[in-house]
């Protein structure tokens, strides 16, 4: 009779035994699949992550080879004080010229004037601001200098001079395109030029005392 029981908690051990076994086997599974399904995630995200990266530094190396920048002098143009009646007229600046090309290495950069027959379509905006007037996209042309293929994209090896009549400034709907900014001795202007990649250039000038038919503003 001893022996049978003996027998009998020895058999409900081993049925236990493999009871455990195979609960272990399928916690096991879980945790692997669970694993896997969580490392998948991470690996995705990191693989998006990357990606998204390389793109914001694909970027950025765009807009840091699209940098315009200036190239000599700003010259303004300008019809000095004379007499009418008897009395003295003061004198004005009629007109800004300056010079732009692309930066070394540099992306092409749309130019097209906003002037004639492009009026409206340009890409590069180019604002003018004084003391007492405010224009965010003034009427300007441009003219290449030396080497030039044609076409309105300034490339690296041309440069562009931009010029700007200060009595044709364009009808921008905020102001009177009848009137224009009568810039006179020691008056002080900004210029920003607004490329549709890259950074912003800002020109800042001051005039003369005097002023003459050809000014070089330092």
């Amino acid at each position: 009779m001893l022996n049978r029981l003996i027998k009998a908690i020895c058999r409900l051990n081993k049925e236990e035994a493999g009871t455990n076994g195979l609960d272990t086997a399928i916690i096991l599974i879980a945790f692997v699949t669970v694993a896997a399904v969580f490392g998948y995630a991470v690996l995705s995200a990191g693989l998006f992550s990357a990606e998204r990266g390389k793109e914001t530094v694909y970027a950025g190396l765009a807009e840091a080879k699209s940098n315009l920048e200036l190239s000599g002098s700003v010259i303004a143009l300008g019809t000095p004080t004379y007499m009418f009646n008897g009395f003295p007229v003061e004198g004005t600046a009629n007109s800004v010229m300056f010079t732009l090309k692309n930066g070394p290495a540099g992306a092409p950069i749309d130019m097209t004037p906003n002037g004639g027959a492009t009026q409206g379509h340009n890409k590069c905006v180019i604002t003018l601001t004084t003391a007492e007037w405010y224009d965010n996209n003034v009427t300007w042309y441009y003219a290449p200098l030396g080497a030039d293929n044609g076409n309105n994209l300034l490339e690296p090896g041309e440069q562009f001079e931009i010029t700007i009549d200060f009595g044709n400034l364009g009808a921008d709907p905020h102001l009177n395109p009848y009137m224009n900014p009568d810039l006179h001795a020691n008056d002080t202007f900004t210029i920003q030029v607004k490329p549709n990649v890259g950074s912003t250039i800002t020109i800042q000038r001051k005039l003369p005392a005097a002023i003459d038919s050809v000014m070089d503003l330092h």
